[in-house]
């Protein structure tokens, strides 16, 4: 895969990720990284494209999810062949169970394997956190939102999965409070990347969403929402979920936010509206080196 096979939709003061290939067995990874998390030199991280894995089908290639249909096997390869390319162990991913919620978690080195070389411990949670040296955070998509944090003073990482429901919560705002209370986290310190998901231009919602997040973004509904008629509406995730993260104390400079659709790029990164639920699952992955 070429790096000029993604259309890279850059918008004024957006930074997106860029493309980067890894060796992995002899033939080439394929995974997006953040410039802006990579210069921290704190991290490992990374998020993946459906391709460079061994599962077939709908789940071709790099599926990482265990609940789709896939066999485990497979999913399991495509775990190693991530953390091959990352440069992290194997025994050391951390995936939970995750179910649109705004429950975050701190975990430690008891917790390396959970979801993948041992049971699911946490099978309701959709933010990680830690401040222990490689441990690798995951967290998987299909159109949702992935949010990367960055404490670059109190060497303090978190990671988090935010679709709709997720950030009319504010899951970014969750994710802050919680490495506060833990780490002692500032949000002027944090450096965070809001990653590839779902355009605005794809994401048709019902005038029952809508109202959900014209109550809790009154003064940014105008640019969250776009009214279609007959009660449909265009939402836009990477602006409310910016929005959610600069009135919780970060600081602009200190955002990324990607503008890759995953349903535009459908034949490189797995869309759940694109395939009409056929599909496996992206991953975000984070470690403190």
């Amino acid at each position: 895969m070429e790096s000029s096979d993604i259309t890279f939709l850059v918008k004024g003061g957006t930074q997106m990720p860029l493309l980067k290939h890894a060796g992995t067995g002899g033939q080439s990874f394929p995974y997006l990284y953040f410039p802006l998390l990579e210069g921290t030199g704190m991290v490992k991280h990374c998020f993946t494209t459906r391709r460079g894995g061994v599962s077939k089908g709908c789940f071709e290639s790099l599926n990482l999810s265990f609940e789709r249909g896939d066999e485990r096997q497979a999913v399991e390869e495509n775990f190693r062949r991530v953390s091959v390319a990352l440069g992290v162990e194997y025994g050391n991913l951390i995936t939970v169970g995750q179910a649109h919620t705004t429950n975050v978690v701190r975990v430690g080195k008891k917790d390396a394997g959970n979801g993948l070389t041992k049971g699911q411990g946490y099978p309701s949670v959709d933010g990680l956190i830690t401040n222990e040296p490689g441990l690798t955070l995951c967290t998987i998509f299909a159109d949702c939102v992935p949010l990367y944090f960055v404490d670059t003073k109190r060497q303090a990482i978190g990671l988090a999965h935010s679709g709709w429901r997720g950030t009319v919560c504010r899951m970014g705002e969750a994710m802050l409070l919680a490495m506060g209370r833990e780490f002692g986290t500032l949000p002027e310190d944090v450096v965070c990347a809001i990653g590839p998901s779902i355009c605005q231009g794809c994401y048709e919602v019902s005038e029952e969403v809508a109202l959900e997040f014209k109550r809790e973004f009154p003064e940014h509904e105008e640019r969250i929402l776009y009214q279609k008629g007959n009660g449909k509406y265009q939402l836009d995730l990477w602006r409310a979920n910016k929005a959610a993260l600069l009135e919780a104390g970060m600081k602009q400079e200190n955002l990324a936010v990607s503008s890759l659709c995953t349903c535009c790029n459908a034949n490189l990164l797995f869309s759940h509206r694109a395939s009409h639920g056929k599909r496996g699952n992206l991953g975000a992955f984070l470690c403190l080196r």
